[in-house]
């Protein structure tokens, strides 16, 4: 059988909603080391993964490997019958037809019991190499949030050119033509980390970055990896618990 149990599903919340508007489908890999799951967007630009890790669980049980088909906007349905507060019960047979989700609060004496219908999908899994980026930042995922919105607001794409010790975020849109440029910064508020070992210049749509922002929530940082060579790494790390990754590949920039 599967068996998983956080004292409050407010992570699991925040993460179903950070991903429900990029993919539509899921399948949840189920282990006994912990869930994961990889899923791209109908259009085959952007790739989610997560990694969540048994140790991260008030209680964990998976006998074997068993893949759960979930519909993702009936999932977060579900979610949404939940207070952050409660606690969250996943819980499947190996051969599984349905996932029973419960949410409870004992304080409140509230027991919510439901039984989600499985789906079949066909989905190849990607092998993710271990990748070298030649450029890092490390942010405030709040700030990041922030100007990818206000970026959006402006311009379809996005030109993200990191030097020695800067990032760049280039617009150039028939409304205005710009940039945000940030340092490295360790004062304690926005604090920016840069490292480049080599530089970077390339354009990503600011719709799919704006999507990836929802995930500000889990997690109090940002980790940006780029390269010339790979698709945008975008990733949040959800403390005690495990992942959340965002992979985007870029535009062709006649600008560039």
């Amino acid at each position: 059988m599967f068996y998983a149990k956080l004292k409050e599903s407010e992570k699991i919340k925040k993460l179903i909603e950070s991903i429900k508007d990029i993919v539509s489908e899921i399948n949840l890999e189920c282990s006994p080391t912990g869930i994961n799951l990889q899923a791209m967007d109908s259009s085959h630009v952007a790739l989610v993964t997560v990694n969540l890790s048994c140790e991260g669980f008030e209680d964990y049980r998976c006998d074997k490997v068993i893949n759960l088909g979930i519909n993702v906007s009936n999932l977060w349905k579900l979610m949404k019958c939940a207070a952050n507060e409660d606690s969250l019960t996943l819980k499947a047979d190996l051969d599984p037809s349905q996932l029973q989700v419960t949410f409870e609060n004992l304080l409140a004496k509230k027991h919510c019991n439901f039984q989600l219908s499985l789906i079949q999908i066909e989905s190849e899994h990607l092998g993710i190499p271990e990748t070298t980026y030649s450029s890092l930042v490390i942010m405030s995922s709040g700030e990041f949030s922030k100007l990818m919105k206000e970026l959006y607001h402006l311009s379809e794409t996005v030109n993200i050119e990191t030097g020695k010790d800067s990032v760049t975020f280039h617009i150039s849109s028939d409304l205005v033509k710009g940039d945000i440029r940030l340092e490295n910064n360790d004062s304690n508020q926005n604090k920016t980390y840069i490292k480049v070992e080599e530089p970077v210049n390339l354009a990503f749509a600011l719709r799919y970055l704006n999507m990836f922002t929802k995930a500000s929530p889990l997690s109090e940082n940002v980790m940006l990896h780029l390269s010339n060579e790979y698709p945008l790494k975008v990733e949040y790390r959800l403390e005690g618990l495990g992942n959340l990754k965002y992979y985007l590949a870029p535009r062709i920039s006649e600008d560039k």
